[in-house]
């Protein structure tokens, strides 16, 4: 049985794509361990969470001991810099007054480190990243698996700074060089030299992997990032309406997603000024939800909007399935937005679930290719609250659309995906 080890950056508690690769894998004969990032506020996210027989989790602290405890008690700090102080100092003294001098320039840095957010930040990165190439390298696996840019470097250090090198897959799921927050020559630098020592790099779709050819000369593999296939009618029946208060026959109009910019969240909230009927509900977190919910007040829409909050991955179907229609309409923000094809598209399809889309040309291919929903231009208000309407109006549409999705989840779905993967680990 083949060692596995993957990295992601962050704490693997809704990262559904990563534990479908994760369980596939598990349950074909290879032995997984997953590196994430701890989170105290989060009993979801323990340091050490057991899967199955040969799926583990080990989280890494999220920041540096000392850290914490400058965070969580000042005063405390301060008496315990300042007892190893009066401990260390003299002794220090005693040998060498450089020695001493050493140690206060160090405290004089930490402090300023501290202190600095920019330093700070960057400090936690690299102090999170050398904590998960320990634990990394100690697993002695037969095939390190990063997802993403930013768990790279562990995955390089571990499979390749060895007397027998190991096997090392890079999964982008991002467009790493063009995607909202990173400087893209930066991004592009770090993610060419890494890549010379990838042994197989994996990205969402042909037309991300054509923009990585375009960069780097390479033609990687693509995995879709598909749903697993299941019969919704055998899902768990939660009763969303019940759970937010709304009538038994309230057409749900349903967001479902990380609450981030650049999704197009806040022209679904304007749209519902147009929108003739329904409900719309959010149900994700992120850092966009007290503002949205401040626009929803603000716009007099509380009524009209509801936030349902983070739902477990196994229960989102059972949500999902509720819906009248579902929303994914990414903003052209950066091509890593307009190459997308999102899992949350898949979700919806899964559960039967009519989509009000974007017409990015992934996303569009599959909703206006296989008449799953309307796909229009999504930064437009207007477009969004007529093709919303117009499935209001037109049941009969909005129905057949549902019976779409019935057959193309036959075909997009992770079942038959996985097959790349393995493919892709016998061929390592």
């Amino acid at each position: 049985m083949k060692k596995v080890t993957m990295f992601v950056w962050n704490h693997f508690t809704n990262d559904a794509r990563v534990m479908r690769e994760g369980m596939a894998l598990s349950q074909n004969n290879y032995d997984i361990n997953l590196i994430a990032i701890e989170n105290k506020k989060d009993a979801l996210a323990p340091r050490y969470e057991v899967i199955n027989d040969r799926f583990r989790v080990h989280r890494v602290p999220m920041y540096p001991w000392l850290l914490e405890l400058y965070q969580n008690n000042k005063k405390a700090f301060i008496f315990s810099v300042a007892g190893a102080t009066t401990v260390v100092a003299p002794v220090l003294f005693y040998k060498s007054w450089v020695l001493l001098s050493s140690y206060f320039i160090i405290l004089a840095a930490a402090y300023t480190s501290v202190k600095n957010n920019a330093v700070r930040r960057n400090m936690i990165k690299v102090i999170r990243s050398f904590k998960m190439i320990i634990q990394g390298y100690k697993h002695a696996a037969d095939i390190y698996h990063s997802h993403d840019l930013n768990t790279l470097t562990q995955g390089v250090i571990c499979s390749k700074l060895r007397v027998n090198r190991k096997k090392l897959i890079y999964d982008s799921h991002e467009v790493q060089t063009d995607r909202t927050g990173y400087n893209p020559r930066f991004a592009s630098i770090w993610e060419g030299c890494l890549l010379k020592f990838v042994d197989e790099t994996i990205v969402e779709n042909h037309t991300r992997a054509k923009h990585h050819d375009a960069i780097y000369g390479n033609y990687p593999e693509t995995l879709y990032n598909y749903s697993a296939y299941c019969d919704i009618d055998d899902t768990a029946d939660l009763d969303l309406r019940d759970q937010l208060s709304l009538p038994s026959d309230e057409k749900i109009l349903l967001y479902q997603g990380g609450l981030q910019s650049g999704r197009g969240l806040e022209l679904l909230i304007k749209m519902m000024h147009q929108v003739k009927e329904g409900t719309l509900v959010f149900i994700g977190d992120g850092r966009l939800k007290d503002a949205l919910m401040e626009q929803a007040a603000e716009e007099d829409l509380e009524s009209r909007i509801k936030f349902f909050g983070k739902a477990d991955l196994s229960d989102l179907p059972s949500y999902t399935k509720e819906a009248y229609l579902g929303f994914q309409v990414l903003q052209n923000t950066s091509f890593n937005h307009y190459s997308a094809s999102s899992n949350k598209l898949f979700e919806y399809i899964m559960a039967h679930v009519p989509v009000v889309s974007c017409d990015f040309p992934e996303i569009k291919k599959v909703v206006q290719g296989e008449e799953l929903g309307i796909a229009i231009d999504a930064s437009n208000v207007d477009a969004l609250a007529g093709a919303v309407n117009t499935l209001l109006d037109d049941e009969g549409l909005r129905n057949q659309y549902s019976d779409n999705c019935k057959q193309a989840k036959l075909k997009y779905n992770w079942n038959n995906e996985q097959k790349k993967l393995l493919r892709i680990y016998e061929n390592l």
